[in-house]
């Protein structure tokens, strides 16, 4: 650590413990307001709180609402804890322990019965722990709801693999996060709030594409991958959502853990004061996109390296994956990954496909379409030469999605190498084989899937980089390369 980085971690550490002395004193003199007994579990003094507003000081401001509504919350407002606080005693928590009653469970729940033994910071859901709190607050949830895990057991086996106690391979989800009902059942009957992050079922999948690959003769029905002449997939599946690991999750982008827990404080708007306070907490679950796996064959195949494996790894584009626009590769690129998937299960292999919530280059699909206005305005038209520059212009980078933390589901699956690899990013290719992956294959996108509008998209890509098997354009040429405009089409 720099001298001057060092100081500014001095002062950091100052300010906090500043604040924390004067929410101490708030504390106190709120505390002396509040009748004697509360009948909030939150209420213990420990806390560091402040008054939500004056009618809070009474027993019916803490039952009470403004609309005269009860509420769901105690009448002061746990801003954050600190380590060695009195009743804050959290589950010991060992990450890439072998055993997964040493690693111990994630708990990031603030349920009364967890709340002073949470291990991790932020919510389950990820980014759906939002609409778990709206339904709190209207009242469509009880706000003591349990789950019941009953039933939920994955339907095929996903490890554990020898890359589960490698600190350095998983940092970015709980590789036990589909056993978790399972393997701390006694902690969550005991009224520890446990909850799986990963879900593992089977199901069929239909598409339009398959069909049409069916009655082309390009795929062929088998009637165990390719159920029908209609194109149906049988396919095994998982969900996964995100677990941070701080620690490992800094040295896997080069930087300091205080440097991240300052960056995600800050630029979420200070919505998690405990990845300043609570430096002991080193496990994080962001309110972020998840990942979506699809698996085409024996699941167990995947870890078995005398099986070919074929691979798409695929970051989300809403516009086109869903409603088909033409402006990108993404939904052709995508059908070419699943059927090359389905050929290689066919083949005595196994396909995957792995689905990350990162839509537009993780710059969201509000500067997306941002982009595609400007794009399509420049002077000059929307052309391959300027593809990056208008991305740039308005999100002050070319692509947030940064893949580091990508491969981290492929070593939860147990890949040991991929022999084909769907896809052309250098960003992709480059994080899988660093990781200790190698990729015998890269296939790229067939010419005839590409459409019209997104050759300005494609070609500059390949240009910036991207893998290709054909020819890379000069800048004279990119400049010819021009997408349609929008008076081209009528709206």
């Amino acid at each position: 650590m720099t001298l001057e980085a060092d100081i500014t971690l001095q002062d950091l550490m100052a300010s906090v413990e500043a604040v924390h002395k004067d929410q101490l004193i708030i504390s106190e003199k709120v505390n002396k307001k509040l009748p004697e007994k509360s009948s909030s579990p939150e209420s213990d003094s420990a806390y560091s709180s402040t008054s939500l507003s004056s009618n809070a000081n009474t027993e019916e401001g803490l039952r009470r609402s403004s609309s005269g509504s009860q509420t769901l919350y105690p009448g002061r407002v746990i801003l954050t804890t600190y380590p060695g606080q009195q009743g804050i005693r959290p589950v010991p928590l060992k990450w890439a322990a072998s055993d997964p009653k040493a690693r111990g469970p994630i708990v990031a729940s603030r349920h009364p019965d967890s709340i002073k033994k949470r291990n991790a910071i932020g919510a389950y859901g990820g980014s759906y722990c939002i609409y778990r709190a709206l339904a709190l607050a209207i009242g469509d949830l009880p706000y003591n709801h349990r789950p019941n895990f009953e039933m939920t057991e994955p339907t095929f086996q996903v490890g554990p693999h020898a890359s589960w106690f490698d600190p350095k391979k998983i940092v970015s989800l709980d590789p036990w996060g589909h056993l978790a009902p399972m393997l701390f059942k006694a902690e969550y009957e005991g009224g520890l709030d446990v909850r799986p992050t990963i879900a593992i079922t089977r199901a069929h999948m239909t598409m339009a594409e398959m069909e049409m690959s069916v009655k082309q003769g390009s795929l062929a029905v088998d009637g165990k991958i390719v159920l029908n002449n209609r194109g149906d997939l049988a396919v095994s599946k998982a969900a996964v959502e995100p677990v941070w690991y701080l620690p490992g999750v800094a040295e896997r982008f080069g930087i300091g853990e205080d440097l991240l827990r300052r960056a995600l404080f800050e630029d979420t708007g200070g919505m998690y004061p405990e990845l300043i306070t609570r430096q002991d907490l080193k496990v994080f679950l962001p309110p972020i996109g998840g990942i979506s796996v699809y698996i085409f064959g024996n699941p167990a195949y995947l870890s078995d390296p005398s099986k070919k494996l074929t691979v798409r790894v695929h970051d989300e584009c809403n516009g086109s994956d869903v409603f088909g626009n033409d402006i990108c590769t993404c939904r052709p690129y995508l059908i070419y990954g699943i059927e090359e998937c389905v050929k290689q299960a066919q083949q005595g292999g196994v396909g995957l496909i792995v689905y990350f919530r990162k839509e537009g280059r993780a710059l969201g699909e509000v500067t997306k379409y941002l982009v595609y206005n400007a794009r399509k305005r420049q002077q000059g038209g929307d052309t391959a030469a300027k593809y990056f520059l208008r991305t740039e212009c308005i999100a002050g980078v070319k692509d947030m999605r940064f893949q580091s933390l990508m491969p981290d589901v492929l070593h939860w699956l147990g890949i040991q190498k991929i022999d084909r690899m769907m896809s052309m990013s250098n960003m992709k290719y480059d994080a899988i084989v660093n990781s200790g992956i190698p990729i015998l294959e890269r296939v790229p996108i067939p010419e005839e899937m590409i459409p019209d509008d997104s050759r300005v998209e494609i070609d500059a890509k390949i240009a910036s980089g991207y893998f290709t098997s054909g020819d890379v354009l000069s800048e004279e040429q990119l400049a010819k390369v021009k997408g349609r405009n929008w008076e081209d089409i009528e709206h």
